[in-house]
């Protein structure tokens, strides 16, 4: 099986030209709406064991590239009243290279005869609404889908085995089957394609490094899945 690891929401950074809409939002940027603390830091400890991999470099208030391209948030308050003509720039220059350099490889994988497992890392706001977030890292998987659910069981598992003193949840905060890069990879790819999406709390990020602990943890648990 080959690992395809990806992180959607590593930066918050918005391109020059495009900077005018963004005039007196810095805060909003340094948010978690802007970007998932911590995960670019996780992701690069994870990223030894992968075949492939690949980081979105551009902000998620720009366009989401973890939603589908007729998704109502697609693009933020920020940018959604720009015109069609700009719409379409954006999405031609930031959001498909990012999903077709990745769907591209999974299905060059999969046309030798691979597996795929797709690990997608996210970290989320401890707090949203106020509402607290009830879990330390989440798996998200489609249910039905026994592969993905087989494999979330074996990770979380590992991580337990690392770290037994945290809180594990499958499809929490959000549902795996929710829309997202990988519920529509798994419509381009039925077969062979298992996507899985981490999501660890963001009160182990500080300085949008990740705390070592769980770095750790994570990394032996992956490693551990594909042993």
């Amino acid at each position: 099986m080959k690992l395809v690891l990806t992180c959607e929401h590593a930066f918050n950074t918005i391109p020059k030209e495009y900077k005018g809409l963004f005039v007196d939002s810095e805060e909003i940027l340094q948010s978690h709406r802007g970007y998932d603390p911590g995960a670019l830091d996780l992701f690069k400890e994870l990223e030894v064991l992968a075949d492939f991999s690949q980081i979105q470099e551009t902000g998620r208030l720009l366009v989401e590239v973890n939603r589908s391209k007729g998704h109502p948030y697609l693009f933020s308050e920020f940018t959604k009243d720009l015109s069609l003509r700009h719409k379409s720039k954006i999405l031609d220059k930031y959001y498909f290279p990012y999903r077709d350099a990745v769907e591209n490889k999974i299905s060059a994988f999969i046309k030798k005869g691979e597996k795929v497992l797709h690990f997608s890392v996210h970290t989320f706001t401890p707090e949203l609404k106020g509402i607290v977030r009830n879990t330390d890292i989440g798996l998200l998987y489609d249910p039905v889908r026994v592969g993905e659910k087989e494999f979330s069981k074996n990770f979380k598992q590992h991580l337990k085995n690392q770290n037994p003193d945290l809180k594990y949840r499958f499809n929490y905060p959000y549902m795996g089957k929710a829309d997202g890069f990988t519920t529509y990879l798994r419509k381009k790819f039925p077969e062979n394609y298992w996507g899985i999406e981490l999501e660890v709390n963001q009160k182990f990020a500080a300085l949008n490094k990740m705390d070592s602990r769980i770095k750790k943890s994570v990394f032996l648990a992956l490693k551990d899945s594909f042993s």
